[in-house]
């Protein structure tokens, strides 16, 4: 169950430098963007790429780690309400920046500057950067001398480059941003390689100048700022007193230490940069979940208890901050548990533990803590390292703190996980911190945009940059002094300032920022439900498989794991109020759909159909043994899962049954659709086959008027009734009916020919002549027959009735017209007689080529009936209601007589189409 704040869970992932702290960082952030899967796959690839591009900024090699961490990190990981990771940010704290410009034998500076030196030799950019191929940059070098030498020849170092790369895209930054970061980073490297020399005039001794300047010109260069402006930021610095600016020159350690300061401001701040840019290139979407409805998840990963040969001012903060981790682990753990067992009620035994309470008084307290005399002491001009230390021996009088003898500049702190000597040099000057403000104003002005802006923004309490940029006004402007050719020039130069800074000495110190940290680092701890996560170091070989059970069981007693293994099993590590312990195992006893109230009874209830034992009820809570919950889940889950199997088939047979309402529903829908569109191509296709037979029958009954006839049963075609009433006519005799019946209308002139044909008629040579002439007229008729079909496509019989016509030789009439027609062979092949079939007569028999025509044209209608219906066999010719009705609509004259149609069979192709129709 999740709760309803809007914190889930704060991680604390402590341990020894080098015991794994910030690889189970990395697996614990990748669990957590596995399971928060959001909708965009780029934020998770962003959240992943983070850490390893922060850790290229603050991680670097010491003597017990090659990737310690030298800063703090704070990684808040943003759910929506329902687990999808929307958003992260990072709080990074206490940065070792001193690191730049000085390491310990056997350490190395931050991974970034060799990362962008090898990649910088690959590509060949060194002479772009003013970084030289041979000789280190002072800040990279160290004893051994092989670091150009690793550079260039270890791969790694450049895949670490390609990867820095990689991450810089991945997470948003512009190709600009990424440019301006490298030329900040070369220009720290090019600051360190300036030297400084002393120089005597009349009425100073302790003057410093720059002898070489070719490591000034390049760091002026790289940095985009004037290179004379840089070399009096460094050797000489202004004073502020009684409304005069006095310039005084720095000596050569002073213009060392102010070079060093800028390279060490310049990284810090770039640092800080980096990671707000993070921040907000990685805030979640307010359009998704705002953050007060979402869920949020903190990893701390810090450096570990430090303990080295030589321990100087920045192992004295790393260990400081560690007291405070191990007493809030001993406060959440051991006090707080114990008080809540007071307030309800529960009798449990005490467990005794080691309370490191005044040790943290002795560092943090004022006006007489470590810490606070520090400060103190680092106000006078005159104080040193040896005053230092002779005043925390006279003020820290307690048994966690003791001065060697024999050593000036050493003191021994004890701590909770042993005891620790320090060395105190430098402690004043790096707590000091000091950047004067003249080299601010030369940064301001440089002509990197990104220059400008690390120097513009104000540091916060905790010694990072501000999240936004403060509001400039004309209030907030001061002139400080420029400087040009030895000669100080006021008023010339005007430069945007924050309220807070001062020209003067008095600025926030190391161990005031660092207390702030504290501060803030702890506001964050306590928010939410914390768990603690302690890595054990195995040994200090750094080898694998080795087990070192001295070196283990010494961390175990030191970070009070012993103790806590204690009060866990006599205590009750789970302590569940009623109204979240109902809510959350109500399962277990009761109906899934019953709501039990939040009261002592159902708790007890639950606890006893569970079978637990051991188990304690307060006042508002229920006590459980650390193994409780666990059993308790695990009876859960198996009955959620027997729940989830009941649902799983429930919904497996609605979704079964829902399918096959909605499979018939389909098949109906098909169905119908099928039909419709069937019935609606069946009578397209049959209203085209009577358009084209009713087509057909006018172009063949064109040739002849037509005289209808009372009986339809004998209809027949015009142009069939006319062969054979010409066939009869030219066997009688008889010319007036054989005229008429090709259709002849003769004219008036014609008719009187006639007549007087008929009255000569008793010449025999003048009637041979009239019959020559009339038969001549009825072949001119035969033409304009001939000439009519051919203009309608008419084929077949019409055009053989024609050519015997044309080809008659006797001229004593028309006998060849009415011969029996012929096809094929010389014998000949005369048509198959037929008789028409009437209504309700048994089908016949297909044997003739135009009746299988008619049977395909017919079969072709059928074809909307798909698979279902199988086409039909010969001869299987369905009787079609009213078939007689519909040949009888196509015949406009009167039916011939059986016998004489039965006489004269003859078929019609159309030739335009391929079909062929039985006419009877």
């Amino acid at each position: 169950m999740l709760p309803t704040n809007a914190w889930l869970l704060s991680a604390r992932i402590s341990g020894e430098s080098g015991s794994g702290k910030t690889e189970s960082a990395h697996l614990i952030v990748q669990h957590l963007t596995f399971l928060g899967k959001a909708n965009n796959q780029t934020l998770r690839e962003k959240i992943l790429q983070v850490n390893s591009l922060v850790e290229a900024f603050g991680n670097a090699c010491t003597a017990i780690n090659d990737n310690s961490s030298r800063f703090g990190k704070y990684l808040e990981m943003m759910f929506t309400p329902t687990g999808a990771v929307m958003g992260a940010r990072i709080s990074e704290y206490l940065l070792e920046k001193s690191r730049v410009i000085k390491q310990a034998v056997g350490e190395k500076n931050f991974h970034i500057f060799y990362y962008i030196y090898a990649g910088l030799y690959h590509q060949k950019k060194l002479f772009e950067f003013r970084l030289p191929e041979e000789k280190p940059p002072r800040y990279i070098a160290d004893e051994t001398g092989k670091v150009m030498h690793d550079i260039t020849s270890k791969e790694s170092y450049k895949r670490q480059f390609e990867a820095i790369q990689h991450c810089f895209r991945t997470i948003g930054f512009t190709d600009k941003e990424v440019y301006s970061v490298y030329r900040i980073l070369a220009g720290i490297l090019n600051i360190g390689n300036i030297e400084f020399a002393a120089i005597s005039s009349r009425h100073q001794t302790d003057k410093s100048e720059v002898p070489n300047s070719e490591a000034l010109e390049n760091a002026a260069s790289i940095l985009c700022i004037s290179p004379e402006e840089l070399q009096e930021a460094l050797t000489s610095h202004c004073v502020v007193a009684r409304g005069e600016t006095i310039v005084r020159a720095n000596t050569v350690d002073r213009a060392a230490d102010v070079r060093d300061a800028m390279s060490k401001a310049l990284y810090g701040r770039l640092f800080s940069w980096i990671v707000n840019r993070i921040n907000i290139l990685l805030q979640p979407d307010k359009n998704i979940c705002s953050v007060e409805d979402g869920m949020n998840v903190g990893i701390l990963d810090i450096f570990g208890f430090e303990n080295f040969q030589r321990n100087s001012f920045e192992q004295l903060c790393i260990n400081i901050a560690n007291e405070q981790i191990q007493y809030y682990f001993n406060q959440h753990v051991f006090a707080l548990e114990q008080m809540e067992y007071q307030n309800e009620g529960i009798d449990a035994t005490s467990v005794e533990y080691e309370d490191n309470r005044p040790l943290l008084n002795m560092f943090l307290q004022k006006p007489l803590g470590l810490l606070a005399l520090l400060d103190e002491e680092s106000r006078f001009p005159q104080a040193t390292d040896q005053t230092l230390v002779d005043k925390f021996e006279d003020n820290l009088r307690c048994k966690y703190f003791w001065r060697p003898k024999g050593v000036e500049l050493c003191f021994g702190i004890q701590h909770y996980a042993g005891k620790v000597l320090y060395d105190a040099s430098g402690f004043l000057e790096k707590n000091r911190d000091t950047l004067p403000a003249d080299v601010i104003v030369v940064l301001r002005i440089s002509e990197n945009e990104l220059l400008q802006q690390l120097f513009s923004i104000p540091l916060t309490k905790t010694g990072n940059l501000a999240q936004t940029r403060a509001r400039i006004t004309a209030s907030s402007r001061s002139l400080p002094p420029h400087f040009s050719a030895g000669r100080a020039k006021v008023d010339t130069l005007e430069v945007i300032r924050h309220p807070e800074e001062t020209t003067n000495m008095k600025r926030q110190t190391m161990a005031s920022y660092f207390r702030y940290s504290l501060m803030d680092l702890l506001s964050k701890m306590v928010m939410g439900q914390p768990h603690f996560v302690r890595c054990i170091k195995p040994n200090d070989e750094r080898e694998a498989l080795k087990f070192s059970r001295e070196r283990v069981l010494a961390q175990l007693r030191s970070t009070g794991i012993l103790e806590t293994v204690s009060i866990r099993q006599q205590g009750y590590s789970h302590r569940i109020l009623f109204e979240e312990f109902v809510k959350r195992y109500y399962y277990l006893a009761f109906r899934a759909h019953q709501t039990p109230l939040a009261s002592k009874e159902n708790c007890i209830t639950i606890l006893e159909k569970s079978r637990l034992n051991h188990w304690v009820l307060g006042k508002t809570k229920v006590f459980l043994r650390y193994y409780q919950v666990e059993q308790l889940n695990l009876l859960l889950q198996e009955v959620i899962g027997r729940v989830v199997v009941l649902q799983a088939y429930t919904k497996g047979w609605l979704g079964a049954r829902r399918y096959k309402r909605v499979r018939e529903k389909r098949e109906k829908g098909a169905i119908a659709i099928q039909s419709a569109w069937r019935g609606y191509d069946a009578r397209r296709k049959f209203k085209k086959i009577s358009n084209r037979r009713s087509d057909s029958a006018v172009y063949i009954q064109a040739g002849h008027p037509s005289d209808q006839s009372s009986d339809a049963h004998h209809a027949t075609t015009g142009s069939t009734r006319a062969r054979v009433q010409f066939q009869d006519c030219s066997k009688s005799g008889d010319q007036q009916v054989l005229r008429e019946s090709i259709g002849y209308k003769s004219s008036p002139q014609a008719e009187s020919n006639s007549n007087q044909a008929e009255t000569s008629s008793n010449y025999p040579a003048v009637a041979e002549k009239n019959r020559l002439s009339q038969a001549q007229s009825s072949l001119k008729g035969c033409d304009v027959f001939a000439g009519h079909a051919n203009k309608h496509s008419c084929s077949g019989t019409d055009l053989l009735f024609y050519r015997t016509c044309r080809a008659a030789p006797d001229h004593q009439g028309l006998k060849p017209l009415g011969a029996p027609l012929r096809f094929g062979s010389e014998n000949g092949l005369a048509q198959k007689q037929r008789t028409p079939r009437r209504r309700c007569q048994q089908p016949k028999m297909l044997s003739s080529p135009e009746d299988t025509m008619y049977y395909n044209q017919l079969n072709g209608t059928l074809e909307y009936q798909g698979s279902k219906r199988k086409p039909r066999k010969l001869g299987q010719i369905k009787v079609l209601d009213g078939e007689d009705e519909y040949y009888k609509s196509l015949s406009p004259v009167d039916s011939v007589p059986e016998e004489d149609n039965s006489a004269h069979p003859f078929f019609f192709t159309s030739s335009s189409k391929g079909e062929s129709f039985a006419q009877h």
